[in-house]
């Protein structure tokens, strides 16, 4: 059966993807949180030296992103698809940050060798996969033939 664009967001989505949404709107909250209070040097650590951004900033607006992301992967069900693109793109967009940790030797989060961190590496394109699956956006990007408008003007059709 063809998935249609325009209305994937009332396909249902299976327990189990359910339940690993919403246990990524968790992870992601609350590394946000710690973003912003207990583990925040160690998020500094991860900032390239290249990004033109105050350190600090940039860890403090990521923090704020993952609490958005993931309060919005926990809560907001009908736009499930939306959340999961978004979840994917940040995944993406930050890891810079773990090939910059990678390849300057930085210890934080317990990666204090370099197998360690070269590890870590292939954690992020399945942070990326467990997004879209989890939220149905594969599908959904699949229905819109990886039209990234059609999605997103069928994501804002609500």
């Amino acid at each position: 059966m063809k998935a249609d664009p325009d209305n994937y967001q009332l396909q249902k989505s299976s327990i189990i993807q359910t339940t690993f949404r919403i246990l990524l709107g968790v992870f992601l909250t609350f590394a946000g949180v710690n973003h912003l209070t207990v583990a925040r040097v160690e998020f500094l650590a991860q900032v390239p030296s290249w990004v033109p951004l105050d350190g600090d900033l940039v860890v403090v607006i990521s923090g704020v992103i993952e609490i958005a992301l993931g309060l919005g992967l926990m809560f907001l069900s009908r736009q499930r698809a939306l959340m999961g693109l978004a979840a994917a793109l940040f995944f993406i967009l930050i890891f810079p940050g773990n090939i910059s940790q990678y390849v300057n030797r930085i210890d934080a989060f317990g990666l204090n060798t370099d197998q360690a961190r070269f590890i870590r590496l292939f954690f992020q394109p399945l942070l990326v996969i467990w997004a879209l699956w989890a939220t149905g956006a594969w599908r959904a990007l699949r229905a819109a033939k990886f039209d990234v408008r059609a999605f997103l003007a069928a994501a804002f059709r609500l």
